[in-house]
């Protein structure tokens, strides 16, 4: 397979033009879009939102909910945060704020006025784990009339190209407790995957599966 990569420069002038987006002006604590993309990434986590401590860091999932998902992944920090290895897009690219139930939904201009052309800076990705209901019904809205529990306990369908997954969040501790399943087939299963792409040969694309149900 052949895939372009952007050159240096133009992924630089697209994380620049992202950093500045200032479309969702009524955010509390201002627009600050954070993202990790890398030409040769093959894992893609596709999450929600930016939390409140992400927000202030700059950085993705910079706080007790990331720590939860490098876990269940496998990955320590410095695999996790190298954009050559693994790529980060949330459904919304700024913190939105909290509610009731803990932060808000994701900004919905925010998916279709950016993703296209960052998932398209992306050629090498692999396998794109969906985090949470919010990035599984952008990236596998066939799946999520079903449910995201559903999705999670049915991850072998949607193999090789995604996997499903609940949000990491402390708040989720109920729903682990309930779904002993989650930790006993899901999380091996999840970071077989995990090695499976990252550790592949270069150029081994019948290692790494299929790419066509990546957008």
């Amino acid at each position: 397979m052949t895939t372009r990569h952007l050159a240096a420069g133009e992924l630089t002038a697209l994380r620049a033009e992202v950093a500045r987006c200032r479309a969702c002006v009524d955010l509390p604590l201002g627009p600050r879009p954070i993202v990790q993309i890398g030409a040769r990434a093959r894992l893609l986590l596709a999450s929600q939102a930016p939390g409140r401590l992400a927000h202030g860091s700059g950085r993705p999932f910079d706080d007790p909910s990331g720590e939860r998902l490098r876990a269940w992944l496998g990955l320590d920090r410095a695999t996790f945060y190298d954009p050559d290895q693994v790529a980060i897009l949330p459904t919304g690219l700024c913190y939105p704020g909290t509610g009731k139930g803990g932060d808000l939904p994701p900004a919905p201009a925010c998916a279709p006025r950016w993703h296209g052309r960052l998932l398209a800076a992306l050629p090498a990705i692999r396998l794109t784990v969906m985090i949470g209901r919010h990035a599984l019904a952008r990236h596998r809205p066939d799946a999520a009339r079903a449910g995201l529990t559903a999705a999670v306990r049915d991850f072998a369908r949607f193999l090789p190209s995604h996997f499903p997954l609940p949000h990491p969040s402390p708040r989720n501790r109920p729903w682990q407790h309930r779904h002993p399943w989650f930790a006993t087939d899901i999380l091996p299963a999840l970071q077989a995957e995990v090695r499976r792409v990252l550790n592949a040969a270069p150029g081994d694309d019948e290692a790494l599966g299929s790419t066509s149900a990546l957008r």
